[in-house]
């Protein structure tokens, strides 16, 4: 009698043990749970995400606490305005590691004239932060309703809307935003801010559109279709619920490149100008000092590099917690198939 022959096991259909563990554990944590809590869960679980948001916060506190916010008073003792005698020679930081640490009059270092670097740098990120959430908020508000437009209705309305979009996308948004921003960045960031929207709204109306089109072939369009409910509600109350967390993870990232685009205008002159201050117009204020004096362009850079670092970081984390096909497996899995 012939040995029997072994049988090749069935790869294609085989899981690893340990990811089906897993995605059991997830299923069982998760149950009973409604999609926000689930969607929380699996934000709050992610650290990178997490660690940003700590840190955005807390830049936030900083600055609006700090040298205060409108008629708000802040705890910091200078004014971005007030013109002080200079400490140290140069203005260098009065900060010191020498016995402990020692902030001293002025941490951030000051500029020629004595102004306190550290109330600006507060006063610019104060500035850049409005203008961000601003853009972020009315760009994807126009984003939405152009998107969900042309995605539900299609036909004449979409291509018209489309090309119009197409036709924002090819003008150099730069060239658009100096020339707004050389119209209305020294009246106010508000001004500067609802400028920018009109120009930067083009990518949430073509994402909206892709998922609309998407949920429109959907059974519970249909099915509200059937029961008489009108465009409106069909658009708002059904799709868009369906669509919140596209919508939301790309308005992150708008948000990310909103500041970038503002200190880039302020940097070349078209954006926020004197006598108020934005991190890009520190920057391009102070841009002639940083081999002498870098302190001067050190913090305004460093502001903006963590604001946007923290956004894109919470970004990420938005795009893992609203897809659960983003969730990454544990190291465990890779260590368990090593044994």
């Amino acid at each position: 009698m012939s040995a029997p022959t072994p049988q090749t096991p069935d790869t294609s259909t085989h899981h690893d043990p340990v990811e089906n563990v897993e995605n059991a554990i997830e299923l069982k944590e998760v149950e009973g749970l409604s999609q926000g809590r689930i969607v929380l869960r699996r934000f709050v679980r992610h650290r990178g995400a997490m660690v940003a948001a700590f840190a955005l916060v807390s830049i936030v506190l900083l600055a609006t606490t700090s040298i205060g916010w409108g008629p708000i008073p802040g705890w910091w003792k200078h004014s971005f305005t007030s013109l002080n005698p200079v400490v140290n020679p140069g203005g260098a930081p009065t900060i010191s590691f020498e016995g402990g640490l020692s902030f001293g009059e002025h941490p951030f270092g000051q500029d020629n004239v004595g102004k306190d670097v550290f109330a600006l740098v507060m006063r610019g990120t104060q500035q850049s932060l409005l203008v961000m959430f601003i853009i972020g908020l009315l760009a994807s508000t126009i984003g939405i309703v152009m998107g969900s437009l042309a995605g539900y209705f299609r036909g004449r309305l979409d291509n018209l809307l489309m090309r119009f979009t197409d036709m924002v996308i090819t003008i150099p948004i730069i060239m658009v935003g100096a020339i707004l921003g050389a119209m209305v960045g020294g009246a106010s960031p508000v001004g500067l801010a609802v400028a920018l929207s009109f120009v930067t709204w083009t990518s949430m109306a073509r994402l909206v559109r892709g998922e609309f089109l998407s949920l429109r072939e959907r059974e519970f369009v249909d099915a509200a279709r059937v029961a008489g409910a009108s465009h409106g509600r069909i658009m708002f109350k059904h799709m868009l619920p369906n669509a919140v967390g596209v919508i939301i993870v790309n308005a992150t990232l708008l948000m990310a490149s909103a500041i970038l685009l503002e200190t880039a205008l302020s940097y070349l002159g078209f954006g926020i100008n004197f006598p108020d201050v934005s991190l890009g117009n520190l920057i391009n204020q102070y841009q002639t000092a940083f081999s002498t004096r870098p302190w001067l362009f050190w913090w305004p850079g460093l502001f903006i590099v963590a604001i946007a670092l923290c956004v894109n970081f919470i970004g990420d984390g938005l795009r893992d917690a609203f897809d659960p096909r983003q969730r990454r497996i544990p190291s465990r899995r890779s260590m368990s198939k090593k044994g």
